[in-house]
């Protein structure tokens, strides 16, 4: 039997820029300045194309050693950024897609969509509370960071 796939899309506007709110949330580096406490360190462990987050980028983030990996799988400048799970994980097949729309006042429309499996038979639901709210936190974090820096 295949596992069962569960969803989320997480919806936010900002008054930012779309280039400001993309290059927060590519920035593997500055995670730890916009994504605290759920976020406290964050680093590149491989830069990808185009330098430093583009496709095949990775970023570690968490606490070390308990560090979530994420690779950049597609990366459209200021307007989309895809990104899976690498390494160990507590889904499977992970899959996020984070959309930057420009308003017509200048601002964005954030959609932060992602899929995955549950690992176990039975988990799905329990994982996907866990999944949705720390991205629905996390989206929140990246929008005030966003508008701080306008």
């Amino acid at each position: 039997m295949a596992a069962r796939r569960f969803s989320f899309e997480i919806n936010r506007t900002s008054t930012a820029p779309p280039s400001t709110l993309f290059g927060l949330e590519t920035d593997g580096s500055r995670w730890s300045e916009w994504a605290r406490p759920l976020v406290p360190q964050s680093r590149w462990a491989r830069h990808g194309e185009p330098e430093p987050g583009g496709v095949g980028a990775i970023r570690e983030l968490g606490l070390w050693p308990v560090l979530v990996r994420e690779e950049t799988l597609e990366y459209e400048l200021d307007r989309r950024h895809v990104y899976t799970f690498a390494g160990a994980a507590p889904v499977k097949d992970y899959r996020a897609e984070v959309f930057f729309t420009p308003t017509d006042d200048g601002g964005t429309n954030l959609r932060w969509t992602g899929s995955f499996a549950e690992p176990l038979p039975g988990t799905g639901p329990a994982l996907l509370t866990a999944v949705r709210g720390t991205i629905r936190f996390l989206s929140a974090q990246l929008v005030k960071a966003a508008e701080n820096r306008r």
